[in-house]
């Protein structure tokens, strides 16, 4: 499985900006897919994941409401959608894949493959 991210940037308080995950390698109908960040200094925090199949999201409180996860099955892509960016955003954002696991999707130690990370800067 590979996972590549892209679209990451450098933007201004407020922007919105949208994020893609390419997956490859095999079919992913059993899977989670997930995006993460990390921060520097900081722990990988969740964001928001979405079952492959049934389109079903889930959000962490932080960006409920600002961030939306959708999957094009034809493009086997993942995104994320960011809206009313914040400096406290910033971070590297990775997208992930997880199936099989009994780890919550919220855990990032639930995900088995892992996309390279993709830089977002929000100035203020």
């Amino acid at each position: 499985v590979q996972l590549q991210a892209s679209g990451g940037g450098v933007v201004q308080a407020g922007d919105s900006l949208r994020l893609s995950c390419a997956a490859s390698g095999r079919t992913f109908s059993g899977y989670t897919m997930g995006w993460f960040r990390q921060a520097p200094g900081k722990e990988r925090e969740f964001l928001a994941a979405i079952t492959w199949i049934s389109g079903i999201a889930y959000y962490a409180d932080s960006v409920k409401g600002r961030f939306a996860i959708s999957r094009d099955s034809a493009k086997n892509t993942v995104y994320l959608q960011m809206n009313s960016l914040k400096p406290e955003d910033t971070a590297v954002y990775y997208c992930a894949a997880r199936t099989g696991s009994s780890r919550s999707h919220v855990d990032f130690r639930a995900y088995a493959y892992w996309g390279q990370g993709t830089l977002v800067t929000v100035s203020s």
